[in-house]
């Protein structure tokens, strides 16, 4: 029988650094459960190949949402990575670590020892920063994180047209200001993704005391009240590797609530429901799931600069051979090279809206390319109020959970979204780009009014892959809250859930950086160490936000 004194569920992006940090004193041994197998590949290690790994079983685990009722009854794809280093293989390598305010909220809904001043001393820990602002940033940690070459004029004239129109721009959102126009940070090191697999796990994995044990998780084994360890399969044998200390599910949004209501710990009437038995009722397990979702804006390119030329098996073919043999060239980056996070409106007191920008006209799984050349901005807003769940689709661990975003649940979110499409064709509209600007590709200018922008969402709205809050923290006193602010399983010991899935609310932008601190900050929760010393830095927060939207 294998066993650890820590056992970790999943090897994504707070998995494998909980394996690295847990292992790092060589005092306790770790074992690392994870059904997927090896990253070794260009599809996950090429950059520019993003849009592969996503939609390949091999790498992903296949899930979808149920259909949505307020988008015509669409089913969107929700890819999580089923492979080493988990969603951070398989997503689009951009950086953000979410506003200081995001991080208020979750310490001020309960999740004390979150705020932002708790959070950024490990952020900092995680980082190599090349780049960044100073002070802000780390410098010797793990993670790579760098700046595009921006070597497109688009990217230029998408920051300037943002300046143009009144909007603050920013040398590093993920530094003190967070507003404003700049560029995009990648995790990309030398040409390669930088995965947590490459940061992380394979470091770890080089020490005598962790272990990656290949194998499908079935539960966690809890005896009176204690995890003790896992259930896992592998070639059709049950086995159990036994957990000494402690358990610790960091296997993603969807699938740790899962193992949770699996193992017999969420809404009581729904496990009863599937058989199970009740070892804790939390009515929170699987519920309060968030996403951001976004469009895309898509304008013709009047000159042929845009990266539409390179979408032809020739050039592709070059654009790998030179990736391959020398790690250079349009192969090392995901493109997402220029961003912005803006407020919506004036009494908003930090960005509710964020861009991701593309020197192409094309889907985000490469599909549907627009024949032109052309350019685009990913727009949404960031806090949304619609809430969802995962829930089990039977007593079957094999059968895949039930989904269910609500996404545009709240009528707040069509106002939202109408005002982020003629924001982003007032942006394209300024001078910055008059030398680009070709006719409107999509939503096509004849889409105007309320009704007709709100068809358009409802038919090409997609699903940005930010789900989180199934398994949220908060008071161990609240009936909601599934771990308490040590991430801990609520009615249950020697078990933690450190992942996005306990995210009290949605960060602003992309996931996987926050996922990266879950990971360092509950490693020193389980060690029992003192966290962090706070920081005392103050982020900028614009003087004009009660009056002003820029």
């Amino acid at each position: 029988m294998l066993e650890a004194d820590y056992v970790i569920v999943g090897s994504g992006s707070a998995g494998s650094a909980l394996a690295y940090r847990l292992s790092e004193d060589g005092k306790h041994s770790v074992a690392v459960v994870e059904f997927g197998g090896t990253d070794i590949g260009p599809f996950i290690q090429m950059p520019a190949a993003l849009s592969f790994p996503m939609s390949m079983s091999l790498y992903d685990w296949g899930f979808q949402s149920e259909a949505e009722p307020h988008l015509g009854g669409r089913r969107l794809a929700t890819p999580r990575g089923k492979v080493i280093g988990g969603s951070s293989s398989i997503n689009g390598m951009v950086y953000v670590r979410g506003h200081a305010r995001d991080f208020d909220h979750w310490s001020d809904e309960g999740a004390t020892g979150w705020a932002y001043a708790d959070v950024l001393p490990y952020f900092k820990r995680l980082e190599a920063s090349h780049g960044g602002e100073a002070q802000w940033r780390g410098t010797d940690g793990p993670m790579h994180v760098q700046r595009g070459p921006r070597a497109n004029p688009l990217y230029a004239a998408f920051v300037e047209a943002g300046r143009q129109a009144g909007f603050e721009t920013t040398d590093d959102y993920n530094g003190s200001k967070q507003e404003g126009f700049g560029p995009m940070e990648q995790t990309i090191h030398r040409g390669r993704r930088w995965s947590t697999a490459n940061a992380y796990l394979r470091p770890a994995l080089k020490r005598k005391n962790v272990n990656l044990v290949s194998g499908f998780v079935r539960r966690i084994v809890i005896e009176n009240q204690r995890a003790i360890g896992v259930e896992y399969e592998v070639r059709g044998q049950i086995r159990f590797v036994k957990a000494k200390r402690e358990v610790i599910l960091a296997a993603s949004s969807i699938n740790s609530p899962k193992l949770l209501m699996l193992s017999g710990i969420g809404p009581a009437a729904h496990l009863r429901d599937n058989g199970i038995e009740i070892v804790a009722d939390r009515p929170g397990v699987g519920q309060n799931l968030q996403d951001h979702m976004e469009l895309y804006i898509q304008q013709e390119s009047t000159k042929p600069i845009t990266l539409y030329s390179k979408l032809n098996l020739f050039s592709k073919g070059l654009i790998g051979a030179q990736w391959l043999f020398f790690k250079s060239g349009l192969g090392t980056s995901n493109h997402f090279e220029a961003a912005a996070f803006v407020r919506s409106k004036a009494g908003v007191d930090y960005p509710d809206i964020q861009y991701h920008f593309l020197p192409v006209a094309i889907r985000y799984d490469g599909k549907a390319a627009a024949k032109a050349h052309g350019f685009q901005a990913h727009v949404g807003p960031m806090r949304s109020k619609s809430r969802g769940s995962v829930t089990l689709r039977s007593p079957d661990p094999k059968d895949k959970p039930v989904i269910r975003f609500n996404y545009m649940s709240h009528p707040d979110d069509w106002a939202d979204f109408r005002h982020c499409i003629r924001l982003t064709r007032e942006i394209f509209g300024q001078s910055a780009f008059d030398e680009f600007r070709g006719p409107e590709i999509s939503p096509g200018a004849d889409v105007q009014s309320d009704d007709q922008l709100d068809a358009f969402i409802r038919e090409h709205a997609e699903s940005a892959y930010h789900p989180c809050g199934t398994c949220s923290m908060g008071n161990k006193d609240d009936p909601n809250a599934v771990v308490d602010p040590e991430c801990r399983v609520i009615g249950v010991e020697g078990l933690r859930v450190a992942d996005s899935s306990i995210f009290p609310r949605i960060t602003n932008g992309n996931l996987n950086a926050p996922s990266i601190m879950v990971g360092e900050k509950a490693a020193d929760h389980i060690l029992g160490r003192q966290p962090l010393a706070p920081s005392n830095q103050e982020p900028w927060i614009s003087p004009r936000w009660k009056t002003s939207d820029r």
